[in-house]
């Protein structure tokens, strides 16, 4: 089987799938990522936030040159994400642990990322340590017309609340826009650790998962059909209550219905795949959730098609105890050089582009 010469151009980016009437059902890819960037702060002292171990005279002795590495490092990774299907590479991208506009900034700008041309949807949150969520996105695919901060509160006597005080965490992203002319809602998540423990900490993570279920709900219930892509470090695995019954997201994908969340990475989890390693366990953090719109086919807009954690190699500790684990930016207060302390994670949604008759 033959096919011209501009298909053959165009192949490594586009998915054929044979009909029975010897046509190639074409689709087009696009690539949506997670990434957690490790304490992506500034050198500039915020007086409003809890910065000063980032800062020249702190602890760990930050300063522009390790500031600059850790954008290279960062725009590294960014760079190759998902280009083995689409060679623009990720569409969306949601970040967590960066510390204001101004990181993104640079690293939009970085040479490996600029000619993409990402633009920025970043509010301030109050977070105590200052690090926010973001979403960053090709205008060529995407476009927002509508963006808010979600608040968390935490239980008040949270780990990290104070008796008789309400603490504020990262505030969940929602951005709502055309994807390629189609209507999609994005929430980008960076969900309380587990400090304390999973069972002391879980009503913190609980809280943040029904904001974002309340608001997802309302979007559901007011645009049925809604396509939802539910982004973030959720500090929990997809098998954990905040997931499943707090966020309601399904690992099963025909136990999915209308106005319900599916979860792709349960299966992955399972099977041992994971973002982040402690003491020798692997832990599924980072997870890209859609809503069931996503997974009718066929359709004439997007459907799912795969979940995938980037790992490349170069990316994972080399040698010793820690071999295989992402090689991360900080050893505690050393500065250790690598990319994050979690790997990113991207999902494959395709859109059929048409027909071509193949030539015998």
């Amino acid at each position: 089987m033959y096919y011209t010469f501009e298909l053959l151009l165009l192949l490594p980016f586009l998915f054929l799938l044979k009909t029975a009437d010897t046509q190639q059902q074409v689709y087009q890819p696009v690539v949506i990522g997670f990434y957690n960037c490790e304490n992506l702060y500034d050198t500039l002292d915020d007086p409003n936030i809890y910065d000063e171990e980032f800062l020249p005279g702190g602890v760990r002795r930050y300063n522009s040159s390790r500031y600059d590495h850790k954008i290279s490092q960062l725009a590294r990774v960014i760079a190759v994400m998902g280009t083995t299907v689409n060679k623009d590479g990720a569409a969306l991208l949601g970040v967590a642990e960066i510390e204001n506009y101004n990181v993104l900034r640079d690293l939009v700008r970085h040479p490996l990322l600029s000619s993409r041309h990402y633009q920025i949807v970043h509010y301030d949150s109050k977070d105590a340590r200052g690090v926010d969520v973001g979403l960053l996105y090709q205008p060529q695919y995407f476009t927002p017309d509508s963006s808010k901060a979600l608040p968390v509160s935490l239980p008040i006597d949270n780990y990290l609340s104070p008796k008789g005080e309400v603490h504020r965490t990262r505030d969940i992203l929602w951005v709502s826009g055309l994807l390629n002319g189609e209507r999609v809602d994005c929430y980008v998540n960076h969900w309380p650790s587990r400090l304390g423990g999973e069972r002391y900490s879980f009503p913190s993570r609980a809280a943040a998962a029904n904001v974002c279920r309340r608001h997802s709900d309302s979007v559901m219930t007011a645009r049925p059909g809604s396509k939802l892509i539910v982004m973030g470090d959720f500090n929990d695995d997809p098998v954990s209550r905040s997931i499943t019954r707090v966020l309601g997201a399904a690992g099963d994908r025909s136990k999915v219905a209308p106005g319900q969340l599916y979860n792709p990475w349960q299966q992955l989890y399972r099977k041992g795949t994971g973002t982040l390693a402690y003491q020798d366990t692997w832990s599924l953090f980072d997870q890209i959730l859609i809503s069931y719109p996503f997974l009718l086919k066929p359709q004439t807009g997007y459907f799912f098609y795969k979940a995938v954690v980037l790992r490349e190699p170069w990316m994972q500790e080399p040698a010793g105890r820690y071999k295989g684990y992402p090689m991360r930016s900080w050893d505690r207060y050393s500065y250790r050089g690598g990319f994050s302390d979690h790997f990113p994670v991207y999902i494959v949604l395709l859109k059929a582009a048409g027909q071509i008759r193949a030539i015998q």
